[in-house]
């Protein structure tokens, strides 16, 4: 059996603050509603007057604002107050078991966790034991370097998936934990849902994990002995930060002359996480859907036909495109006005065997660039600037009822995509590499990860 270390996990020591208020404690990921000023006002309503974490984060609807240097000061502050004034209780060195039920009636469990960094890799094509799941854009990391560049403390919205169909690591952690009482537990705010939490401490109970994590591991180990043990769902970017800073700092550490057990016990060097089962029937996985803008939308079909080896077929309404799309793995459904501006609902079959959008997207991205250079060297001939073309543009939008209602619209070609398949989603990842830029969403807005669980960073 291989030790926990081994597989790019170590127990953590987890600080929670004493006499938890969650509802004002908690905030959600940084990362949601970046364009909802409200949502956030409504968080600082919550959070007012209390410690939260809302003071150690920074919201990234405030990422361009022009007092973004002073709000990360303030972060630093806050951060160090926290620590000094004693709002944290002992530090609880162990996992946590989480049961996170969600405004939606789904209840999804996970295991909090501490990776290191070592193990993970964004990067296409990697053999890392922890790897990205979609594109990772690479100007989004230097400003995010700045917030955790020399933090105290680092809180997690980061989930990572594991490749679990038998449920024997998170599941188990439940079987442990049964019957004894939370460590945390209490309502969320903002439609956040409801929490609870159990430590997991002595050394019978961690090695249990590290026996169910181990099994595991052997069944992801592929032919060339690389292990694919965990993709990141939630926090893409957050890692890879976190994996940034921790390059940057072990080279300030080498320079000092630092031993590798100095290096090996660095707190930079590691992570806090949530770990949940890809299988988990509380987690949900939506695809994101496509609307393109100003294209030639009957030569896109035609274009993505061919490319994709499929067939088309027109159907009688939005209700029977998107129930086609829904029940199928490898279809997808288009809305669009036609050159007479008849309402077109038309479905592409095809016999795509990994995920949908693996495919999809590479040749909307293709048909894109072919299709502007050409309108851009038209455009050169055209003398007066007022007849220039427009754009191609391509936005990604949730919900299939807003995507059929952008294709009603003129100009626009509103692509459904079918759901995502769980079975497919690592060996598609382990193949093809990351999957392309918003590709799906793991369950609602607000039933992403909020912040609770702290760790000594810097």
């Amino acid at each position: 059996m291989k030790k926990i270390e081994e597989l790019g996990l170590r127990v953590p020591k987890i600080l929670l603050p004493k006499n938890i208020d969650l509802k004002s404690w908690s905030v959600i990921a940084c990362d949601q509603y970046t364009q909802d000023k409200e949502y956030w006002k409504n968080v600082e309503k919550n959070a007012s007057g209390k410690p939260s974490t809302l003071n150690l984060i920074l919201p990234e609807i405030y990422l361009n604002s022009p007092d973004k240097t002073e709000r990360i000061a303030n972060i630093r502050k806050s951060m160090r107050k926290y620590l000094d004034d004693g709002v944290f209780a002992n530090p609880i060195e162990g996992f946590i078991y989480v049961e996170r039920k969600t405004s939606f009636g789904r209840t999804r469990k996970g295991l909090v966790a501490e990776i290191d960094l070592e193990t993970y890799e964004w990067k296409p094509f990697s053999k890392a034991n922890i790897r990205a799941t979609e594109a990772t854009i690479v100007e989004r990391i230097p400003p995010r370097m700045e917030i955790r560049r020399g933090a105290p403390l680092e809180l997690p919205h980061i989930m990572l998936l594991v490749n679990d169909k038998d449920d024997i690591l998170i599941g188990v952690a439940g079987k442990i934990v049964s019957g004894r009482l939370p460590v945390y537990n209490g309502e969320l705010m903002c439609n956040g849902g409801y929490i609870k939490g159990w430590t997991l401490e002595n050394n019978e109970e961690l090695s249990r994990v590290a026996a169910s994590l181990s099994k595991i591991a052997d069944k992801n180990t592929l032919d060339d002995g690389s292990t694919f043990l965990f993709a990141v769902g939630d926090g893409n970017h957050s890692l890879a930060t976190a994996k940034a800073v921790w390059d940057e700092h072990k080279s300030l550490l080498q320079s000092k002359g630092a031993t590798d057990e100095e290096i090996s016990n660095c707190p930079v060097r590691y992570a806090l996480v949530e770990i949940v089962n890809i299988y988990d029937k509380g987690l949900t996985f939506e695809p994101i859907h496509r609307v393109i803008f100003n294209a030639d939308n009957e030569k896109l079909i035609s274009f993505l036909k061919n490319s994709l080896n499929g067939t088309v077929c027109e159907v009688s309404d939005a209700t029977e495109l998107e129930k086609s799309v829904k029940h199928s793995s490898a279809d997808f459904g288009f809305a669009y006005l036609d050159k007479n501006g008849k309402q077109k609902y038309v479905l592409l079959k095809t016999n795509i065997k990994e995920l949908a959008v693996a495919k999809l997207q590479p040749k909307i991205d293709s048909f894109i660039k072919d299709e502007q250079a050409k309108l851009s060297a038209k455009d050169k001939n055209v003398q007066n600037s007022t007849n220039a073309t427009c754009k191609i543009e391509i936005d990604y939008i949730h919900g299939a009822d807003e995507v059929i209602k952008l294709g009603n619209k003129i100009g626009a070609v509103g692509i459904l995509l079918p759901p995502i398949e769980k079975d497919s989603f690592f060996e598609t990842i382990n193949k093809s590499g990351p999957l392309p830029r918003k590709s799906f969403s793991m369950g609602e807005a607000d039933e992403k990860r909020f912040y609770l669980e702290c760790r000594m960073l810097f």
